[in-house]
Formats: structure tokens, C-alpha cells, sequence
């Protein structure tokens, strides 16, 4: 573990030690809540979707089983107004369906199958089981794991899907997920979008937000940036190819967690890790924690 690293546990000043803890609200410039900077998160992307169909129950139920702290979902929403577990604002790529998600029905969606593209794509991954599997709503995730877990999830811009944020407080208001119940908090949201953050902050300021950003070269940030996302954020995601030691260490001094994704390989693991990032998304949640049990993070 490097100095920065080291200063980053031993300093930070955090109440709780479980996975999700964040600081009180009231604690936090801005009333921004900010999650547990003691612990590193291991986020299994869509599930441990290096190993099954990618936001599917196999999938999330091995990530939870190989040591994920988060479950990890993408939200589309159907024509008929319901959240499902989906990448993709097209049914093509993960299903046997095509068209816009938006443009059907959750009952036309549910016909589809959802499994059987991985076993062709990764023969030598392929089960029987994977054949035929459904897409899952958010509810359906939610009642399968219990509100016990630990979800992270992504909105997508208004402009695609109006009502999407309301929709998903509701469910997660109905599920007891919103609340701030002492140093804990089961639900973090990110995006892409900030149009989307600001509106989920304005709705509740109790959920724990990530501002996904995306370069297209090197990653650079500025001060005033960093200051702005401090404002609503507890954190901050991009692509780990994208970012150096410097950039790390510069997001945390503003005192903003960093989540890069989608990291792979245990190099790159153990290299993020000495930086000193709080997290990281991986389609191999158990390769994620052999990783940090080596460096002893764990």
C-alpha cells in the first residue's frame, strides 16, 4: 500500500465500517452524504458478467457469491413505464428481440430470451441454465436479493426516458432503500448524465450519487470541476485507461471517491489499487478480491 493510500485509511474520517456506510448528511459540505471512504469497493459489474449473461439473476447472484459489495444495474425504462435490468437502449445485442426498449411493452419484453446470446458468444462458458433466462425488473432484483444488499445504479439522460428518476425513488422509497438510517445507506445512483443526478438530488439528498464522466483521451480535471461535482456527488466513475496517479490523487484531495471501470485485468487491479482508488467496477468480482486479499485491502 503506498503513502496516499495508507493516509487515505487512516485519515479519513467515516462512521461505520460496512460495506455502503456513508457520513450523516448534515456532516457533509454542501448536505451531500459521501460514502465510506475506509472500505474499497469491489462492483460487479452487471453481475459477474464475466462469467454469465450480464444483468441477469445468474449473473448477480455469482458477483454477490464472489465477494461484489454491489449489485450493479443499468435502468431502462419500457413503454409502459417500468424499470428493467438492461445495458442497452436496444433489446439486439442481449436478447433474441430487436427495436428500442422504450418502444415495448414489459410483457413483450419478458417473451424475450436473454441467456442464450452469452453461451454462443462464450461457448466455452455456455450452461444449459442460461438458455431461455428473463429480463429482470428492478423490483424483481430488489425481492430476489432483499433490501439487505447493496445496489448501484445507473439512470440514463431525462431526455431518453422522462419520469425515470421518480420512478426509481418510488421503488426504492417502497423498498425502505432511500432512507438514511444512521451511517448507513444500501443504495448509491450513477450516471452519466448530470441532468439526471441533479434531479435525484433535488428529489433526495440522502442517496449517494456518482458522476459517470467520459474523456476521449487522457483524463484531465480541473479545481473548479472538481469543486463543482463536490457539490452533489460523493464520487466520481471513468475508464481506468483513461487515468494516472495523478488524476487519483487530485480527485481525492477534493475528498470525491473515485470508481473507475470496467477493470479486468489483476495488474491493472493492483496499479489502480496503489493510486488509491476507493473502487472499481469488474466483470470478475472474484478476481477483484483475490486481488485486494494479496495487497491485504480485505
Amino acid at each position: 500500500m503506498n503513502k496516499f493510500m495508507r493516509n487515505i485509511c487512516l485519515s479519513a474520517a467515516v462512521i461505520g465500517i460496512g460495506a455502503g456506510a456513508v457520513t450523516p448528511a448534515s456532516a457533509q459540505s454542501g448536505n451531500n452524504p459521501q460514502l465510506n471512504d475506509n472500505q474499497i469497493l469491489n462492483i460487479s459489474h452487471r453481475g459477474a458478467s464475466g462469467y454469465a449473461p450480464e444483468h441477469t439473476l445468474p449473473s448477480y447472484e455469482l458477483g454477490d457469491q464472489m465477494g461484489g459489495d454491489y449489485i450493479e444495474l443499468d435502468l431502462q425504462m419500457t413503454k409502459d413505464g417500468e424499470l428493467i435490468a438492461m445495458h442497452d437502449e436496444t433489446l439486439d445485442r442481449t436478447t433474441n428481440g430487436t427495436g428500442q426498449v422504450k418502444d415495448h411493452t414489459l410483457e413483450e419484453i419478458k417473451s424475450l430470451d436473454a441467456g442464450s446470446w452469452f453461451n454462443a458468444a462464450y461457448p466455452e462458458k455456455a450452461k444449459d441454465e442460461y438458455n431461455g433466462l428473463q429480463v429482470q425488473t428492478l423490483q424483481e432484483v430488489i425481492e430476489h436479493f432483499g433490501k439487505n444488499k447493496n445496489y448501484y445504479i445507473e439512470t440514463k439522460s431525462p431526455d431518453v426516458y422522462p419520469g425515470m428518476e421518480e420512478k426509481l425513488l418510488e421503488i426504492l422509497k417502497d423498498y425502505n432503500l432511500t432512507r438514511q438510517n444512521g451511517p448507513s445507506s444500501r443504495v448509491i445512483i450513477q450516471s452519466f448524465s448530470e441532468e439526471s443526478l441533479q434531479k435525484v438530488h433535488n428529489l433526495n439528498e440522502n442517496i449517494p450519487l456518482v458522476q459517470l464522466l467520459d474523456y476521449k483521451g487522457t483524463a484531465t480535471i480541473t479545481d473548479e470541476e472538481l469543486d463543482h461535482y463536490s457539490e452533489y456527488a460523493a464520487g466520481l466513475g471513468m475508464s481506468y485507461k483513461k487515468i494516472n496517479q495523478d488524476y487519483v490523487q487530485k480527485v481525492r484531495e477534493h475528498d470525491l471517491l473515485i470508481h473507475p471501470y470496467t477493470v479486468n485485468d489483476k495488474e491493472d487491479m493492483k496499479q489502480l489499487l496503489e493510486w488509491g482508488v476507493t473502487g472499481m467496477f469488474t466483470n470478475y468480482p472474484d478476481v477483484l478480491e483475490e486481488t485486494m486479499k494479496e495487497m491485504k485491502l480485505n
